[in-house]
């Protein structure tokens, strides 16, 4: 508070008490002046006095600020310093550097556009070529590409051709398994069938029945060694079973672990088993010192002698008597039969289950007779007691039949055809089936002669594609693949056919309608023949009610 005088008339004053408030606020500036003499600054009024309030209407309000833009100037001198003097009277200017403009030939917006398009062009022309080398580049570089695979393939075909080539005449040479011996009766057949067609051609008379009688002659004289190689490569096969018969009692039992790990346990048995490998070996081998042929037989004499029965009598006898004429100085060709017999007992002593005990799930005849009587089948032609395994019975067979072994027997004799072709594409086919994993059964009911009498009789032993007849390269495929394998949902293909054809979603746009209709026939030739199996009548009855969706019509 502060008291002022103020002049109320002409020689009046009056005292007034004026309050003074101290803003909390920045008052406006709404102007003023400032003496130049003493500096001090002057302000509106309205600068000094407490604005008035708004009515309060009872409704909140919101400021809002709103963005204005700063201006602000600024003198900016430029880098190179220039000037724009002339040359007047008392001050000369050099003209040395100076560039004489002169106006150029003035052209309209329509020939200026014209002239971008040209220009445009001379571009487009450039990039066009550029692009056109760089396409016949990349067309070159496949076709180079696409011809060295095709020749790598070919080249692949025609060794594998060769390999194949090498191995059936290696095969043929050396014979060790029944399919080998099937195609040397199979060669042996088609030769006797082109001699005698010559001998039928080029010779009448006596001569025809002596060339005949000639190569009857022959014939039988093949035959016989041929039987001569059966029963070296026999002897060759027995020994090779026997070890590994015994290789997989000495085998240790192995295991899958969560993780994925092999674990292996030698038992008690395996140990056993293992022991017994290791005799049958080293009795078995040839031209061993006599020193350590006398202490092979020493350790088989102590293995015999922990269990005695008959059987570990003869044996510990025989070792005796060996022992006794390798002391004698007897040649070793003559003792070749006694080790025989020696290896042939142990070989029984391996195979009781009471010396062996992982023997006994390995055996083929069990040792109680009572489980053989229901599993059994008696063969009509050898008159043999035989499993069922030994039995190659056909689909559409009702009975049992003969045996295998008089199968191959009555092959060799009469008919003498090769089944290994047949075999690989059944195979083949078994092993693609496993690899879709829908539950596949037909494929596992079709034997051998099925196959071969599908083959043969209804797909003519060629490709439905391109007509090829050589059976190694051609595979029995799915039809519809969508559907499980079967003798009416199938085509036969060779290997890079049945490739492509496995790769097609719609075989009605795919293939064209007579080929679709050709090979429907097939398949109902093959339905008609199968349906006489009783196995397949109700996969055939489920098969006819499902809709074929890509049948031709």
């Amino acid at each position: 508070y502060f008291g002022t005088c103020i002049l109320t008339g002409s020689d009046s004053f009056q005292d007034v008490v004026v309050k003074i408030e101290r803003p909390t606020y920045n008052k406006p500036f709404l102007g003023g002046f400032r003496n130049v003499s003493t500096g001090v600054e002057f302000h509106n009024a309205g600068s000094q006095t407490k604005p008035k309030k708004r009515p309060d209407k009872g409704i909140q309000l919101f400021c809002k600020e709103t963005q204005t833009v700063v201006e602000k100037n600024k003198l900016q001198q430029t880098r190179n310093t220039t000037s724009t003097q002339m040359t007047k009277i008392g001050l000369y200017v050099s003209n040395m550097t100076d560039k004489l403009i002169t106006p150029g030939k003035y052209f309209t917006a329509e020939e200026y556009h014209k002239r971008r398009l040209e220009a445009v062009i001379v571009l487009q022309k450039y990039f066009r070529r550029w692009h056109a080398i760089n396409l016949v580049q990349n067309l070159k570089e496949q076709r180079r590409l696409r011809l060295a695979l095709e020749a790598q393939e070919e080249l692949q075909k025609k060794k594998e051709k060769e390999d194949k080539l090498r191995r059936e005449y290696e095969k043929k040479l050396n014979p060790k398994t029944k399919e080998d011996f099937e195609l040397l009766y199979h060669d042996l057949e088609l030769w006797m069938q082109e001699e005698t067609e010559r001998i039928n051609r080029t010779l009448t008379g006596p001569e025809r029945k002596a060339a005949l009688c000639a190569l009857l002659e022959e014939e039988t004289q093949l035959i016989a060694c041929i039987g001569m190689h059966k029963l070296d490569a026999n002897v060759e096969n027995q020994q090779k079973a026997i070890l590994h018969l015994l290789g997989k009692c000495a085998k240790p039992r192995r295991w899958k672990a969560f993780d994925g790990k092999i674990t292996e346990m030698d038992t008690k048995n395996s140990l056993r088993g293992k022991e017994l490998l290791e005799i049958y070996q080293s009795i078995s081998t040839k031209d061993v010192p006599k020193d350590e042929r006398i202490s092979v037989l020493l350790t088989l004499k102590c293995t015999v002698k922990e269990l005695e029965c008959k059987l570990t009598e003869e044996i510990v006898a025989l070792i005796d008597r060996e022992v006794d004429l390798m002391s004698r100085e007897v040649k070793e060709c003559n003792l070749e039969g006694l080790r025989k017999r020696i290896c042939t007992l142990f070989l029984q002593y391996i195979k009781i289950p009471e010396f062996n005990p992982r023997v006994a799930g390995l055996l083929k005849v069990p040792q109680d007779p009572l489980k053989l009587y229901k599993n059994v089948y008696f063969c009509h032609s050898c008159e043999k007691y035989l499993a069922p395994s030994e039995f190659l019975i056909p689909a559409n067979s009702r009975t049992i039949g003969r045996c295998r072994s008089c199968y191959h027997l009555d092959n060799e004799a009469r008919k003498r055809e090769a089944y290994l072709k047949y075999r690989l594409i059944l195979e083949n086919l078994r092993k693609s089936e496993v690899d879709y994993q829908d539950d596949s059964k037909i494929v596992f009911l079709v034997q051998l002669p099925d196959l071969q009498y599908l083959i043969e009789n209804i797909w003519n032993c060629q490709s439905a594609l391109s007509a090829c007849s050589d059976l190694y390269d051609l595979v029995m495929v799915r039809w519809d693949k969508q559907h499980e394998w079967s003798p009416w949902n199938t085509i036969l293909l060779t290997k890079e056919e049945a490739d492509a054809h496995l790769k097609i979603c719609n075989l009605q746009k795919t293939y064209e309608g007579p080929f679709i209709y050709r090979i429907e026939q097939k398949h109902i030739r093959a339905k008609n023949y199968f349906s006489q199996i009783p196995v397949m009548s109700s996969v055939l009855h489920r098969s006819n009610n499902q809709p074929n969706a890509n049948s031709y019509k």
